[in-house]
């Protein structure tokens, strides 16, 4: 199937309300253009050069997400353009990301990375960091970031059980957070392989990509 068949077979069976990222990383621009003639418009990369690369050559109006582990010292070479930074896992993070902002005259939106996961390898916050982070004096004080959600992944295995349980516990996260920051929308959670247990836990937003871009390393 092509990258279009792929892509319009996935959005009709996604639910109204959430939102497709096309996981767009290592894939190339050629790729990217199919998807984007097929009406898609959101694409996440995880490596900034990568991401900067492609916004510099491909239609302005693609909203970029970073969705890899982000250090800070590559958070200046895409706050001119990035539309959303899903794995913000630190107070330092999120005040280089305002900084950046900050000269940009932007704000940058952003979603915190909450830990569920049963690995150490994933990246994230535990519940008494994400408390101590929105109630620091530093982040009241933050102007050029906007915390729009959360995002988490869950751990890499066939139990689906162990997959329903943590997606549903970062939807139980996030349903708290909401009383202290009523704005947030969006709980990105979901990729390829568990996305639809994902949907049915609260999902608004998945991040897909080699079910639409085929598994295939364009080297």
């Amino acid at each position: 199937m092509s990258i279009k068949d792929n892509l319009l077979e996935i959005q009709s069976e996604l639910p109204k309300g959430v939102t497709l990222v096309a996981v767009s990383k290592t894939k190339p621009n050629e790729a990217i253009l199919e998807a984007y003639e097929a009406g898609q418009r959101v694409f996440g990369e995880n490596k900034v050069q990568e991401m900067v690369a492609k916004w510099e050559v491909l239609p302005k109006d693609i909203e970029w997400h970073m969705i890899g582990h982000l250090q800070r010292n590559k958070v200046k070479y895409m706050a001119e353009f990035v539309s959303l930074i899903h794995g913000v896992d630190s107070l330092k993070l999120l005040s280089e990301i305002d900084k950046q902002a900050q000269k940009q005259d932007r704000v940058i939106s952003c979603l915190l990375q909450m830990h569920i996961a049963e690995e150490d390898t994933k990246f994230g916050l535990n519940q008494s960091e994400l408390n101590e982070l929105i109630n620091s004096e530093a982040f009241k004080a933050m102007k050029n970031i906007k915390i729009v959600g959360l995002m988490g992944m869950a751990t890499f295995t066939t139990d689906e059980t162990q997959i329903h349980k943590e997606f549903a516990q970062l939807k139980s996260i996030f349903d708290s957070l909401k009383s202290e920051i009523p704005e947030i929308s969006i709980l990105s959670m979901g990729m390829s392989g568990d996305y639809n247990i994902a949907i049915t836990e609260g999902s608004t937003m998945v991040r897909i990509g080699s079910s639409i871009f085929g598994a295939r390393n364009y080297s």
